[in-house]
């Protein structure tokens, strides 16, 4: 009963050409797709003076739209309602 069983390791065929581009083709594309995340996570924050600049000019424009909409506002006609008869 012991002489049955064989207990040698599996023989294992050597991978071949295609198997190796795609094993590392998935390997590269795992890490690529880390530093995506990555760099979604930590995002590379840029100079100080440059975002302050960035955020006065935003604002003063951002002050400008609500006074011309207002008077576009101002000058639209009002709707006129149906008779109903």
């Amino acid at each position: 009963m012991a002489a049955e069983l064989d207990f040698s390791p599996p023989e294992i065929p050597e991978p071949t050409f295609m198997e190796n581009v795609l094993r590392y083709g998935l390997f590269f594309g795992a890490i690529f797709q880390l530093i995506c995340v990555l760099a979604i996570i930590l995002p590379v924050s840029k100079s100080h003076k440059t975002d302050s600049d960035s955020f006065e000019s935003k604002t003063s424009e951002t002050v400008k739209k609500p006074k011309v909409s207002a008077a576009q506002m101002s000058k639209k006609p009002k709707k006129e309602t149906k008779k109903k008869r």
